[in-house]
């Protein structure tokens, strides 16, 4: 019998469902660029962020190590998904810390399985993890840490005073109630707002992220 492949457009939606169950509390970000590389996907969870890189049993491990390398830079925590096909051998593609979550098809439903749980991993930029935040987003920040708006600066000027004003630990808490709270169209009339003050061309679209919100508790 021919074995199914499962694609990435086959694992995202139930993918998200699983996490959503085993996390509680999450939101999830789809396709966000991190340095040279763009993640398929950020969980957030209540003061980390977790990173998601998916191989399909069509994809290879062609830049993962690259890929490696930017999510360790960006989040606290990351997993590999992985297709059957990648499933024996995907720990030799990622460092201890990344989790493993195999993917399989059975009787018909995706079943997912946590080969290896992710641990809390080192490489983590504070300034990288800024840095996923927009310009409205980092005033907030600003505003209820009763900072100077610094309106004329540069989004990394301000990032940097921001990380001498704020202590690492609260920022993580204060990124991940951003990301939590993150409405695309509030956002696009805020920085369009800004952009003509400023006499710049307002933007036509904000990309939107697909996402799942668990509301609450």
């Amino acid at each position: 019998m021919k074995k199914f492949s499962l694609y990435d457009k086959d694992i995202r939606e139930d993918l998200f469902i699983y996490l959503e169950e085993l996390y509680g509390k999450i939101r999830i970000l789809e396709e966000v660029n991190i340095g040279d590389s763009r993640a398929d996907a950020i969980g957030v969870i209540d003061g980390a962020l977790i990173g998601i890189e998916i191989k399909s049993d069509a994809d290879t491990y062609t830049r993962l190590k690259s890929q490696v390398k930017d999510y360790d830079a960006f989040f606290d925590y990351n997993y590999l998904v992985v297709g059957s096909s990648h499933g024996a051998h995907a720990s030799e593609h990622v460092p201890e810390n990344w989790g493993i979550i195999s993917v399989e098809l059975i009787d018909g439903k995706l079943d997912f399985y946590i080969l290896r749980a992710a641990k809390l991993g080192t490489d983590m930029s504070i300034k990288n993890k800024l840095s996923l935040l927009w310009r409205p987003e980092l005033a907030h920040i600003q505003q209820i840490n009763n900072m100077h708006k610094y309106d004329y600066k540069s989004k990394a000027w301000v990032r940097d005073k921001i990380i001498e004003t704020v202590s690492e630990a609260v920022l993580n808490d204060l990124i991940s109630e951003e990301l939590f709270e993150r409405d695309y169209e509030a956002i696009k009339e805020t920085i369009n707002n800004y952009r003509q003050a400023k006499g710049q061309k307002k933007r036509r679209n904000l990309k939107r992220r697909k996402y799942r919100k668990k509301a609450k508790s």
